[in-house]
Parts: structure tokens; sequence; C-alpha cells
């Protein structure tokens, strides 16, 4: 079992474990994505799917932000998902509407409808190429005409880069073959192929640790 496999008890939601499980940089790295996303032109009439939402670092600008019921949130860990409802009531947002599901497959179909924006934001960091490739399948199937997966990862230099690579400013150390995974822009692309989508590199967007961003849309 993985740190993300965990099952946080309800002191540990109550003492805001949940915000160090994902990563920590709570405010800095959540207000971040709402920024980055309205800057790609997320709009509040628009439809959000954010995938690995973890307890809502991003969510609870993105619920705050969008008409009700505009944001729907997926992860695979339940204690995760309980926290981010939490943050949402904390927040006086309980009543927007955001639909928040537990699944262990990308199964986003469940949710309904179509999404003109997704983000995924420090998952495929955690993803061997296999599950990338699920995860983009699921994805496609409920993207809007027009619509975009952005996703953040780790930067390789070349493909097949077999010997581990240290990140700038924050020194994360990511690996080929191991959690956390890196990828060179090539291996993304190819991902995407099997797919049936196409990318579009946008590169540094000031992640703290690193971290770089790719969009994916339909072929």
């Amino acid at each position: 079992m993985n740190i993300y496999q965990k099952q946080l008890r309800e002191d540990e939601i109550d003492a805001f474990a949940h915000r160090e499980m994902v990563g920590g940089l709570w405010e800095e790295i959540g207000q971040l994505q709402f920024d980055f996303m309205r800057a790609q032109g997320l709009a509040p009439g628009d439809r959000l799917l954010d995938v690995g939402c973890g307890a809502l670092r991003g969510g609870v600008h993105f619920v705050r932000y969008l008409d009700p019921g505009r944001y729907c949130g997926l992860d695979l860990n339940a204690s995760l998902i309980e926290a981010g409802k939490r943050e949402l009531a904390a927040a006086g947002l309980a009543g927007r509407g955001a639909s928040l599901l537990v699944d262990d497959a990308f199964d986003v179909s469940r949710f309904g409808g179509r999404f003109e924006w997704a983000l995924a934001v420090s998952v495929f960091t955690h993803l061997p190429m296999n599950q990338i490739v699920r995860c983009l399948v699921e994805v496609r199937k409920v993207m809007a005409p027009g619509g975009r997966l952005f996703a953040s990862y780790f930067e390789a230099p070349r493909s097949a880069h077999l010997p581990p690579l240290q990140h700038p400013p924050a020194g994360i150390v990511s690996y080929y073959d191991a959690d956390p995974y890196h990828y060179s822009d090539d291996e993304l692309a190819a991902l995407a192929r099997f797919a049936g989508m196409t990318t579009e590199r946008i590169g540094a967007w000031n992640h703290p640790r690193g971290q770089r961003m790719i969009a994916f849309a339909a072929a």
C-alpha cells in the first residue's frame, strides 16, 4: 500500500492531515491551479472535471468560482473525498452542488454529461504509462467538442531516460519506472495517440516543485 491508498481517520482529517497527504503547499498550489485554468479561459458557466482531486486543494477555488453544479471531482481515496467535503463546508460552499466520486479506474462517465475542461495536477507524476492511457481513454469519452485536459508531469529530457532526475527548485527526484515518474514530451504524445488524443506542450507554469504542464485534446 502506498501513501495515496492510506485511509485517514476522522481525527486526522480534523487535524488537516489531508493537506499534507496531498503534498502540502495547500494555499499556494490550490491558487496556482485556479489561476492557471482562469488564464486558459475557464468561465463560470463551464463544466470542469478534476481528475485526482484529492481533498480539493484546487477544488475549493473552482467550486467558489464556477456556477453551481459545474464542478466534478474524482479520486481513488475515499478519506480524501470526505476531507474535501469538509473543506467545502468550512468555506461555506457545501451548497454549491459539487459532485465528488470515489473511483480507482478513472470512470468519469459516472458523472454524466460532457466537460469543456479537465485537470489532473500531480496525478501523472504518480502513474505508470498504462494507467495514464486508461485515464486518457476515459477522459476522452466525456470531453465536449474542443475540450482539453491539462495534466502536470515531471519532464524528462528524452524518452526512456533511465537515470533518476532532480527537479529544481524543490529538488524532487523522479524516476523512469518508479513513483514519482518522469516522462518526455514524446512519451506523453505516444500515450495520447493510443487514446485517440493529441498533445500540446505548455511547459513551465510556476509550479513550486518544478512540474511542467501539457494539454490533451481529442484527435
